[in-house]
């Protein structure tokens, strides 16, 4: 498990890597922002002091360690605490998407604290902002530094939902070619992308929108506007979603109604042959039986006349079932 600090001011900004918790307590930063980024979570006992040293309650700790944790925000005495998942760039699974990991982020008065799950995040960013002071970043409080990653994160996602959206657009052409195998099998695995991204920008939703609604001393009156800004382009991310299951859902039946109407054809033609060969079968029928008087059995063209008749039939079918629209 990595610890690494950044702290900044107006003044300047710097970086360390802390070997232990306790170490991190001498590096903190009093006149300015201290953040502190926990990489993994596979030490669970250098965790837990870590929580100790900076005050967590032991039920936060809990959440942190539960990677399946439903993303949340609650707030405590001392600090808040958020949890959601984001993706990790650095990993893909095994049809290409991106990985989802657990981060959650403890906001005190001028420490912000992260936990990830695996090593990755999206936060590169961020710390080059803070360490070439670049925008309003070294300006800002903690609270600014909570807001950033939450965007950085929301960011991610709508660059998933991006790649998702080309990868719809190339399955509404694959929808009507009849000959594409593996349309139903990567049409599923698109679909089940979609939902794993639904499962977690659905709850960030609810857990922003609770920090809104929060009276806490850590969060300024004027961060508001951001904190709105990151919940419109998480509302914004929820409908691409809704969306794109929408565009799923149309493809598919695109899909069914092709394959449906290929199959009436096949079934129409069927049929079309099926009744031309029915009266041809009566006919041969009746003169393949093997009665002993049957007159026309002795006439000297009935062989070519018997012909001459089912051609007539045939093309008489054929002539009605064209005004009929039915060919």
């Amino acid at each position: 498990m990595d610890l690494s600090i950044i702290g900044y001011d107006p003044a300047g900004a710097w970086m360390k890597i802390a070997e232990t918790p306790e170490e991190l307590l001498g590096y903190r930063n009093p006149s300015g922002v201290t953040w502190i980024n926990v990489d993994s979570l596979t030490n669970r006992a250098d965790i837990i002091k870590l929580a100790e040293t900076f005050g967590i309650h032991p039920l936060t700790v809990e959440d942190i360690l539960d990677t399946a944790q439903r993303p949340k925000a609650e707030e405590f005495d001392d600090y808040i605490y958020i949890t959601f998942k984001a993706v990790n760039r650095k990993l893909t699974s095994e049809d290409g998407f991106h990985v989802f990991e657990q981060i959650s982020l403890v906001l005190m008065e001028s420490t912000v604290i992260t936990f990830q799950e695996m090593p990755g995040d999206s936060f590169d960013g961020i710390r080059k902002r803070i360490l070439n002071n670049a925008g309003r970043i070294r300006k800002m409080g903690a609270d600014y530094l909570a807001y950033a990653i939450m965007d950085a994160v929301v960011d991610d996602y709508i660059l998933a939902l991006d790649s998702l959206g080309s990868g719809i657009e190339d399955f509404e052409d694959r929808a009507i070619d009849e000959r594409d195998g593996s349309f139903v099998q990567d049409l599923q695995k698109i679909k089940q992308n979609i939902l794993r991204v639904r499962r977690v920008v659905w709850p960030l939703r609810e857990s922003i929108s609770g920090i809104l609604r929060m009276e806490s001393k850590l969060i300024s009156s004027e961060m508001e506007p951001f904190y709105k800004d990151v919940y419109d382009a998480v509302i914004r991310a929820v409908e691409t979603v809704e969306t794109y299951r929408e565009l799923i859902a149309g493809v598919m039946e695109i899909r069914l109604s092709t394959v449906s109407n290929r199959m009436n054809s096949v079934m129409k033609v069927l049929t079309i042959i099926s009744t031309i060969f029915i009266p041809l079968t009566f006919i041969v029928g009746v003169y393949g039986m093997n009665f002993k008087f049957m007159p026309e059995l002795d006439m000297r063209y009935a062989y070519p006349v018997t012909w001459a008749v089912m051609i007539i039939i045939v093309i008489g079918m054929l002539l009605a079932f064209k005004r009929r629209r039915w060919l």
